[in-house]
């Protein structure tokens, strides 16, 4: 607890006049093994009052974490005749590969649609950003069935009210990361606000990586792309065959 009470000593000399944030991960990596079956990140950290001393009145927290962003082709079927057909599609340029936000209390009640939307705070004001021209209608609609598909899966997470606060100045809150994560650079994004408005905000990195065979697997695929391609055909043949024979024995 040393350095809480030497933070709050440096906050109460430089006479900040907003909290200052101190956050933090319980594992700056994650190892990605074979078999790996998710996990779970704690992120907590200290808000340090402008003047030293607990605040009147406890501030609100919103904690985002987000994994790495890509571009998504996504394509809306419908049935024709009888016939399920790709009939809409639609591309975005930044879809979160993985997107979880937490909140202390219902983000309805903390921010206003405005500030959700600007600081992307909840499932709802994800900024996917398409590619090209698209009916507003139709984007909308498109959008909305890839987050409802990433929530089936595990990706996407809304969690309103389970960031713990306590004695006003001390947080935490814990996140269920799938055994489908994509791996890179993850962040995690942890905003104070009060009365409606985000007073600070601080960012921690946590690396999603694979290790040991599947580390190897997939740096083969991505350096020797030609030689990774014709042993993945050859062992398909091989596999088919041995498969043939063991059948043709039984």
């Amino acid at each position: 607890m040393r350095w809480l009470f030497a933070l709050l000593a440096l906050v109460a000399l430089t006479g900040a006049r907003d909290p200052q944030l101190v956050p933090a991960v319980s594992q700056e990596a994650i190892d990605v093994r074979q078999g790996f079956t998710g996990t779970e990140l704690l992120l907590f950290g200290a808000i340090l009052p402008p003047d030293g001393s607990a605040p009147s009145e406890p501030y609100d927290l919103v904690v985002v974490l987000k994994g790495p962003t890509r571009s998504v082709v996504v394509r809306e079927k419908q049935q024709v005749a009888g016939i399920w057909m790709n009939v809409d599609a639609a591309e975005f340029r930044s879809v979160p590969s993985f997107y979880a936000v937490a909140s202390s209390r219902p983000i309805g009640q903390i921010v206003d649609d405005r500030t959700a939307a600007i600081y992307e705070l909840g499932l709802p004001f994800l900024q996917l950003s398409p590619i090209g021209v698209i009916d507003p209608e139709q984007q909308s609609r498109i959008a909305a069935g890839l987050v409802e598909r990433r929530i089936g899966e595990g990706l996407y997470q809304q969690a309103e009210g389970d960031v713990t606060v306590r004695s006003g100045v001390l947080y935490e809150v814990r996140f269920q990361l799938p055994s489908n994560v994509e791996t890179g650079a993850y962040t995690a994004e942890t905003f104070v606000i009060a009365n409606g408005r985000v007073l600070v905000s601080e960012t921690a990195q946590v690396e999603v990586r694979k290790v040991g065979f599947e580390k190897r697997v997939a740096d083969y695929a991505v350096n020797d792309e030609v030689l990774y391609g014709l042993f993945a055909v050859f062992m398909s043949i091989f596999m088919g065959w041995a498969a043939g024979r063991l059948f043709a024995l039984v």
